[in-house]
């Protein structure tokens, strides 16, 4: 079969390789689509030999059931499916909670991250992984199992702060921010500024229904400041999806007093924290600050379930699998307003 895969620390290549045997508890996937994320960027960006090589690409999967393996119920060919990408150990105090993105046991990884992924025509994932989507397009179902999950899972940590008639900043307006746009619309009655460098960003977050929107720039805090109020006051909830020294400093200088930063971005930024009184506070008394880490397979069917019902769309820009490369060289460029899929 075709599959694009990881050869060596950021080389993407195509290849010919054997269709995988389905084994016990697995299902083989027919790949229908495959969300391109930044995060497969840091994959390939990584030093050697902190993922395994070569290696098939591609967490952000939807597809249709192949053949089944011994032990599998529940599922038939023909189904189609969307992959929680997680695998966690099953048996930590996390995991038997549902927290599978939390396990104790197992480094972060998962399908696409330490094993096979779906930039393939087929992939194999263990059965305990799928989740249906009924009719769903799976151009759709795809982005949803990171894009849209890992947004939800900042949002509903936050929850508690995101009461009717506050604020949440959404910082970066891309495969994430969009997303989360749509969950804030769509499931709290907040006000939501959208902050971004592209104006062609901002205008997707006002078509979303972002209430406000305010380019990057020098004079961005200032800008936002004049919606929230000056200190003490600001932002409930800044949730930043890019995570750069200059993002992080908007967002710890927005943020209220008690608010909360969700920092999902993995640009590489820091956030200088120092438990004195200066002033101005590097971060403002009683914030909260959290680091979320894509989600549950819970959130992952509330967010099915939000695509269903048509609240949660991604704004999709496909590609053919022997354009994945260009795919992912466009993403690095920036070009890509929305999320990139691949189908194969």
């Amino acid at each position: 079969m075709r599959a694009v895969r990881m050869t060596a620390p950021g080389l993407l290549e195509h290849a010919e390789v054997p269709t995988p045997a389905v084994g016990p508890g697995e299902v083989l996937l027919r790949v229908g689509a495959v969300g391109a994320c930044h995060s497969d960027l840091h994959i390939l960006d990584a030093p050697e030999g902190m993922f395994p090589t070569p290696m098939t690409l591609g967490h952000e999967i939807a597809g249709t059931v192949d053949q089944v393996g011994p032990g599998v119920t529940g599922w038939s060919p023909g189904d189609r499916t969307a992959v929680y990408g997680i695998i966690g150990c099953g048996h930590c105090r996390a995991c038997l909670r549902g927290l599978e993105n939390q396990c104790r046991v197992v480094p972060v990884g998962g399908i696409g991250l330490s094993r096979d992924g779906g930039l393939a025509e087929y992939v194999v994932v263990p059965a305990s992984r799928l989740l249906h989507v009924g009719d769903l397009d799976l151009t759709q179902a795809a982005p949803l199992t990171d894009a849209g999950l890992t947004p939800y899972h900042a949002i509903e940590l936050a929850r508690a702060k995101l009461r009717p008639g506050t604020t949440c900043v959404v910082i970066g307006i891309g495969g994430l921010g969009h997303m989360a746009v749509q969950i804030l619309v769509a499931t709290t009655a907040v006000r939501i500024i959208a902050v971004d460098t592209s104006t062609a960003a901002l205008d997707l977050a006002t078509r979303l229904g972002a209430h406000e929107v305010v380019q990057a720039g020098p004079d961005s805090v200032e800008r936002i400041r004049a919606l929230v109020g000056p200190p003490p006051d600001g932002a409930d909830v800044v949730l930043d999806f890019v995570g750069a020294d200059p993002t992080l400093t908007t967002a710890r200088q927005v943020v209220a007093t008690g608010g909360q930063l969700m920092l999902v971005g993995l640009a590489g930024g820091t956030l200088p924290v120092r438990p004195v009184a200066d002033e101005p506070p590097t971060v403002p008394l009683e914030t909260g600050v959290v680091v979320p880490f894509w989600g549950t397979r819970a959130e992952l069917q509330e967010v099915i379930a939000l695509g269903r019902l048509g609240r949660l769309h991604a704004d999709v820009h496909t590609f053919p699998l022997d354009q994945a490369p260009e795919a992912y060289a466009a993403l690095r460029r920036g070009e890509i307003h929305g999320r990139a899929v691949i189908v194969p």
